[in-house]
């Protein structure tokens, strides 16, 4: 078992920046590629990034390519998730997952999930 909590989400105006954390704990966290995906009302899970278990390889949605950054430190077993250029389109519930194979872009071949954190971006 792998278990994943996301912090660092909140309210922020257009054009800010926002960093959320992925904590893990459980089994060894640098065998697991990890993914972020997001959820707005009304709208299906979607992904945002992936990133390798070594940190050498990622991902992005062409939607957040320039703006986010994914990064993780097996050391702490963190992955973080620098938003720039946050846009009131970036709100919704975003998911840390871990996945045991690759960081893929389909959400329901992750194993294990975070409980999300609300990122709000207004106008």
């Amino acid at each position: 078992q792998v278990q994943v909590v996301e912090s660092g989400g909140g309210l922020v105006q257009a054009g800010d920046s926002l960093r959320l954390s992925c904590a893990a704990s459980g089994r060894t966290f640098g065998n697991y590629a990890m993914g972020w995906f997001r959820q707005a009302p009304g709208k299906e899970r979607e992904f945002v990034v992936g990133i390798s278990y070594s940190g050498a390889n990622t991902y992005y949605a062409d939607s957040v390519k320039g703006r986010f950054t994914i990064s993780r430190a097996n050391a702490k077993n963190t992955v973080y998730l620098l938003m720039n250029s946050l846009k009131p389109e970036d709100t919704a519930v975003y998911y840390c997952a871990a996945h045991s194979t690759y960081y893929s872009s389909n959400w329901y071949t992750y194993q294990y999930w975070g409980q999300g954190t609300q990122v709000t971006v207004s106008s």
